[in-house]
């Protein structure tokens, strides 16, 4: 692994891991399972910095960002993604789902999670374009965007991926708790809505009503093609004017959200074949699954030059296409991670070499790590949730040490996962506060106790 030897441990913390976790009685909620599961792991850890930093980040979610109370009679959880005061239907899915195994263990986690479902499908009924939402009406800084704000709004960008991990997270309550009441008519209305914007998204019928535009510098935070993106030969796929990242696309046609919604909408015809009892409804849903996975092969899988056969981060329809690869998840590294597709599937095999190779122009390799970044934080920025996902998607024992190494020198003694690091010095970091990437640690640290416990006794 190019880099691995170059880690070293900050020596201020090499003896003494100091309590940064939020004191019991300032945490915004708490769970006795996962306390009990900080109390194992913490045993099954024999590395004291990976436990320390388990112990802080895994809670993360639960201890500073969450605002659970009961709302006409069923649970409401309203999630913030940390230092901004506000819910991404992303984030918010993202933030929990590491907690989804424990819910039959704890009945407040369940509701609280519940309470998730029940305010994202509050939110798309609201607006299902928005991306991120206030905690009912408030003021934004975006309120002045040229498109069609509302004041429940916190930011209007279309992302794809935003109405999948929705359903993502509702499908795998309902598989996991056993558990349908979060499927009443408000659900199936979303469901309904969400299907809808998404053909609509497809704009084989024209380019829809959705359009976004900002006053702005920043040349990624605005859209070009007055507002509509840039021009597209419509072919089935699902345009998507913003990248996870909230940047927005270069083709509109974003293809690992595409994947994750192949996946959404067979899951969303599952739920209302087996608790509506909705076969039609059903049925559309699979059919633009089957639309969408026929386009992928059709446009979307490219012959690179070194690499193969590969999947194109975006493509226009006409032939153009971009190879690249970006941190924020859906993303073409972590595709098995959301069951698009296998890990040892061959075109995946070949994406993730060029994903982890200089051949990508977001992959950096420096004196502090190596992984992925993005264009939202510029170049020579690797994010920890790229290190974290190359580990979740690995087969390989040294590869995922190497990206524990990583991890641990990374955190720059505070104890917690930032958004994203300079790749020669790890001090250099944006965003103290970002709740999506600790939880996703603890779930990374969860999965190799669950699948290579070894790799935690070294």
């Amino acid at each position: 692994m190019a880099g691995a030897g170059v880690i070293m441990t900050p020596a201020v913390f090499a003896n003494s891991f100091p309590t940064v976790r939020v004191p019991a009685a300032q945490r915004k909620f708490s769970s006795e399972a996962i306390e009990a599961t900080i109390v194992r792991m913490k045993s099954a850890i024999k590395d004291p910095e990976l436990a320390w930093l388990f112990e802080n980040c895994f809670p993360n979610t639960l201890d500073t960002t969450i605002h659970h109370k009961i709302k006409d009679g069923r649970p409401d959880t309203f999630v913030i993604t940390g230092d901004i005061h506000a819910m991404w239907l992303r984030d918010s899915t993202a933030q929990v789902w590491p907690y989804l195994p424990l819910i039959k263990q704890d009945e407040s986690l369940k509701k609280l999670i519940a309470g998730v479902v029940n305010r994202q499908t509050e939110c798309i009924l609201i607006d299902p374009y928005a991306n991120a939402f206030n905690d009912g009406p408030g003021h934004s800084e975006w309120l002045k965007d040229h498109t069609d704000m509302k004041p429940e709004l916190h930011e209007r960008k279309w992302e794809l991926d935003s109405l999948c991990y929705t359903v993502r997270l509702a499908y795998h309550y309902w598989k996991t708790a056993q558990d349908a009441n979060i499927f009443d008519e408000k659900w199936i209305e979303a469901a309904q809505l969400i299907i809808a914007t998404c053909r609509e998204q497809q704009r084989l019928k024209g380019r829809g009503s959705y359009r976004f535009g900002r006053t702005t510098s920043w040349s990624t935070d605005t859209v070009p093609g007055n507002g509509y993106g840039n021009n597209t030969k419509p072919n089935g796929l699902i345009h998507s004017t913003f990248r996870p990242s909230d940047d927005a696309t270069q083709y509109p046609f974003l293809i690992s959200s595409n994947l994750f919604a192949v996946v959404s909408f067979r899951q969303m015809a599952e739920i209302a074949e087996t608790v509506y009892k909705n076969a039609a409804f059903a049925q559309g849903c699979r059919t633009l699954a089957n639309e969408i996975e026929q386009a992928i092969k059709k446009y979307a899988i490219i012959n690179h030059p070194t690499f193969g056969l590969i999947y194109a981060m975006e493509v226009d329809g006409f032939g153009n296409c971009l190879f690249q690869d970006d941190a924020n998840v859906p993303n073409l590294l972590g595709l098995p991670y959301l069951g698009a597709v296998s890990t040892n599937d061959k075109i995946y095999q070949n994406t993730r070499r060029f994903v982890l190779s200089d051949s990508n122009p977001y992959f950096f390799r420096g004196k502090a790590a190596e992984g992925i970044g993005s264009p939202h934080t510029l170049v020579n920025q690797i994010w920890p949730m790229s290190i974290i996902m190359r580990a979740m998607t690995s087969n390989n024992d040294q590869e995922i040490l190497a990206q524990l190494r990583f991890l641990k020198a990374t955190h720059a003694g505070t104890g917690f996962m930032h958004e994203s690091f300079d790749k020669d010095d790890a001090s250099k970091f944006t965003r103290k506060w970002f709740a999506w990437a600790n939880t996703l640690f603890g779930e990374l640290l969860l999965k190799i106790e669950r699948e290579r416990p070894h790799l935690l006794k070294s």
